[in-house]
């Protein structure tokens, strides 16, 4: 974790200056604070990823502005998650059990007492870093879980996607991954940011589809409000990579902040005044035709050249299909493994069967599919009979999703309703009902819910927070 940006904050010079020195010879890049306001203000300028805060100091004490950092941020009457989201290491040469108990309640990592032991601190503050790089992780940061990180198969087009990926990964130029939707652009993407020199540091996706455009700009650039800072997804990447998908669908005013951003390196929250150095490596990802959605008008056609610099095209899986079969037991093997399903194995005749399907959905289909036939049967071997009713029951779903089924049909009276609200209130309306109606199938749990709907975990916090969503609500309303 040597390089990571800390803030020490102390108003005795010699302590301040000491700790900087001592840090900075293990490889971390320090800046000083001599009392609570110019905390304040630097954390304005650039989000730390660790403080060591003395608890004594002349305008405001370390508990109280630990407190004030670690209050719920507020946005329009919305709790929407901690502002200050760093890890704090207090310090004291006057401090108590009762005081270090209260540091910890308040969500402070640990407590130094002075004079600071020099094993002690190093350790302490390598410790804090790697359970918050940790903590973010398991928040759902790095979508783990949904994709595997390599490419998996063994076909010639596999093999040269990979062999590019890694050629790029060396270069920190930025990247544009298309393809059609669920054919694996996270996944490449996931792939070059281990493969790069940024591995160590953070990976954050980001699905545009999953905002609407009241929240994507303060969700990108973060907001000021009140005194308090929410980051956005620009800082909390760090030095790290971002991964945009769906960035057709991003609002236009949103689109121009963004070009600004990447045209000068530099950014503004919303609501604050600071420019804020953008570091992290933007790389973007798209389902739609880019150059066409410019010549309608739908998109900046200057931020498409400026996120364009290399373009990786992520093939269909119909185009490798000699790939399914190790796909097909990649997926069984992780649902058996994290999911605890009974194991099974495919027939020869249903692995012929989906060898030569046609895969409209892509690995998304595909992934969807193992899951279903895990759950829906015990029985040792999965038949061609189960294959056929599955890929029946997903072309029927498809087609009632699309209106195919029949178009004289008279429309359901839910959706009707719908009809009735301006086009930002029907789809919230719409998502809650969703997102309510999976929460209650799966028995309360977010993480399956995210699954289902092929969202990352963390952005469906988001969403659920943003409707008023409580999944142990809804849960215990199922049960009743």
């Amino acid at each position: 974790m040597a390089s990571a940006y800390i803030l020490v904050v102390d108003d005795e010079p010699d302590i301040r200056e000491l700790v900087q020195e001592i840090l900075q010879d293990e490889g971390y890049e320090v800046d000083i604070a001599e009392n609570g306001e110019t905390a304040r203000e630097s954390c304005r300028l650039r989000r730390p990823e660790l403080v060591l805060l003395d608890i004594w100091m002349p305008d405001i004490d370390g508990i109280s502005l630990l407190k004030e950092w670690k209050e719920p941020f507020v946005n329009k009457g919305a709790e929407i998650n901690s502002a200050e989201n760093f890890p704090v290491i207090m310090m004291s040469g006057h401090g108590s059990v009762e005081t270090a108990v209260e540091a910890t309640r308040l969500g402070a990592y640990d407590f130094l007492e002075k004079p600071l032991s020099l094993a002690k601190l190093l350790l302490t503050v390598e410790h804090a870093l790697e359970a918050h790089k940790l903590d973010e992780e398991n928040q759902g940061m790095r979508q783990q879980l949904s994709v595997a990180d390599e490419p998996v198969g063994k076909s010639q087009i596999n093999q040269d996607l990979a062999k590019e990926i890694k050629q790029i990964s060396q270069h920190d130029s930025r990247v544009l991954f298309v393809g059609e939707p669920g054919s694996g652009k996270s996944k490449y993407s996931r792939l070059l940011h281990r493969l790069s020199k940024r591995a160590e540091q953070p990976y954050i996706e980001l699905g545009v589809a999953t905002l609407d455009a009241e929240n994507s700009a303060r969700e990108l650039f973060g907001s000021e409000a009140d005194g308090k800072i929410y980051y956005g997804l620009l800082e909390q990447a760090g030095r790290g990579m971002l991964y945009i998908d769906d960035i057709g669908e991003m609002d236009m005013a949103t689109q121009r902040r963004l070009l600004s951003t990447l045209e000068t390196g530099r950014f503004h929250r919303l609501g604050g005044t600071e420019s804020i150095t953008l570091m992290c490596r933007i790389i973007t990802a798209s389902h739609y035709n880019l150059e066409q959605l410019v010549k309608q008008g739908q998109f900046n056609s200057e931020l498409y050249f400026q996120l364009n610099v290399l373009q990786v095209k992520i093939p269909p899986l119909r185009e490798h299909c000699e790939d399914v079969p190790d796909l097909l037991n990649y997926y069984r093997d992780r649902f058996v493994q994290q999911e605890q399903f009974n194991y099974r194995s495919f027939s020869i005749a249903a692995l012929n069967k989906l060898r030569n399907y046609n895969w409209p959905g892509n690995l998304i289909e595909l992934k969807n599919l193992v899951q279903r036939l895990l759950i829906m049967s015990d029985v040792e071997t999965i038949t061609l009979e189960e294959v056929e009713a599955s890929i029946e029951y997903e072309a029927q779903r498809q087609d009632s999703k699309c209106g195919g089924a029949d178009d004289n049909m008279p429309v359901d009276s839910t959706l009707t309703s719908l009809f009735e609200h301006p086009l930002k209130e029907a789809r919230e309306l719409f998502e809650k009902a969703y997102l309510e109606e999976k929460l209650i199938a799966v028995g309360g749990s977010v993480g399956k819910v995210a699954q289902l709907a092929g969202v990352e975990r963390t952005h469906l916090y988001r969403k659920m927070k943003t409707l008023g969503i409580d999944a142990k609500k809804v849960a215990k309303k199922a049960k009743e």
